[in-house]
C-alpha cells in the first residue's frame, strides 16, 4: 500500500525506471483514449439509427426530422419541459445555447484576461499612462459588478 514511506519520487530513481513508468503511463493513456473514443462511435450510432416508434415516428416526420433516437429523446425533453419539469427546461435551454450562464462566462473570462494585462503592465512597468490606470479601475469595477450581480443570483 502506498504512503509517504514507501514513496519514491521520479528524481531519486534511475532513468530506467522513469522511463519505463513513462512508457506505461502513455500506454494507459492510449487505451484510455481508445476507449473513449470508441464509446464516441458508438453512442454516436445509437443516436442516429432509425427508430421505427409508433408514438414518435408520425410526430417527427410530421415536422420534418429524421426519425432518429437523437430527435426522439430531444422531443421527449422539450414534452417534458413543456409539462413543467425544470430539469427538462435547464437541459432544453441549455443545448439550445440560451442559457445565460455561458454569456456571463464570457463576459467575466474578458474581465479577466484584461486585469491580467493591467497586472502585467503595471509590475513590468509598461504602458503605465492615466488610460492605463482608467482601463485597470474599468476592469475591477466590472469584475465587482460581475460578482455582485452573481451573489444576487
Amino acid at each position: 500500500m502506498a504512503n509517504n514511506e514507501n514513496l519514491v519520487p521520479f528524481d531519486k530513481r534511475s532513468e530506467n525506471e522513469v522511463r519505463e513508468y513513462a512508457r506505461k503511463g502513455g500506454q494507459a493513456s492510449g487505451k484510455a483514449r481508445r476507449r473513449k473514443a470508441e464509446f464516441r462511435k458508438t453512442l454516436n450510432a445509437l443516436l442516429t439509427a432509425e427508430i421505427d416508434n409508433p408514438e414518435w415516428k408520425p410526430f417527427l416526420e410530421s415536422i420534418g426530422l429524421d426519425c432518429t433516437l437523437e430527435s426522439a429523446m430531444l422531443a421527449a425533453q422539450i414534452r417534458e419541459a413543456m409539462q413543467g419539469n425544470t430539469k427538462a427546461a435547464y437541459f432544453v435551454a441549455q443545448y439550445a445555447g440560451q442559457n445565460g450562464a455561458a454569456e456571463e462566462d464570457i463576459r467575466n473570462k474578458e474581465a479577466d484576461t484584461e486585469l491580467k494585462k493591467a497586472r502585467k503592465q503595471a509590475v513590468t512597468g509598461e504602458n503605465e499612462t492615466d488610460e492605463a490606470l482608467e482601463k485597470l479601475d474599468a476592469i475591477l469595477k466590472e469584475v465587482r459588478d460581475n460578482a455582485v450581480e452573481q451573489n444576487a443570483e
